[in-house]
């Protein structure tokens, strides 16, 4: 969970036809599942396509992220520069030591992700469903990870064997004092 704090500002009150001072707001926010899913309802397309996000789009996801009860939305007008870059490399954060490394051999997926995929992915894996107020990122760390371990061994190359070969008769000469 990222916490900030939306700094206080002066505004204008039309009611009372006078400036106010609104106070700073402490946001909780969560970059989960749940945000993703809420987000993408209402917006109809993928969050998680590389595409630019519109200001609008962006603050409404941070709306979608906040677990703060009641936020007045004229709140999140007043986030800051710094704000939104705190918020930003929170997203983009793995969350996680864990480090899942890409077989060069198998080619890159292109498949769009959304959060009804992500929903697949943990039902297929049996990832419980509280994972999804996890950090997205912890969780898709852990969903490459079961389908690593769920995936069958990799057959070795020719070469691979011929030289596992090698090394077993080098071995066995030596063990032996053979000469093959």
């Amino acid at each position: 969970m990222l916490q900030i704090i939306v700094p206080g500002a002066e505004c204008w009150d039309s009611k009372k036809e006078k400036f106010v001072q609104e106070p700073p707001v402490v946001l909780n926010l969560e970059h989960s599942l749940v945000s993703l899913s809420k987000w993408e309802q209402k917006w109809c397309k993928p969050f998680l396509k590389k595409d630019q996000k519109t200001r609008e789009e962006t603050l409404d996801y941070i709306r979608c992220m906040t677990l703060t009860q009641n936020v007045d939305p004229s709140v999140y007008f007043r986030l800051s520069e710094s704000n939104i870059n705190e918020i930003n490399k929170y997203i983009e954060s793995p969350m996680t030591a864990t480090v899942v490394s890409e077989d060069k051999n198998h080619p890159k997926s292109h498949e769009i992700i959304t959060s009804e995929l992500i929903y697949y992915w943990m039902i297929a894996l049996q990832i419980p469903f509280e994972c999804q107020k996890w950090h997205l990122n912890r969780l898709l760390t852990l969903i490459k990870v079961c389908n690593k371990k769920n995936a069958p061994p990799k057959k070795s190359s020719q070469k691979q064997l011929y030289s596992k070969h090698r090394a077993i008769n080098e071995a066995n000469k030596k063990r032996f004092h053979s000469n093959g």
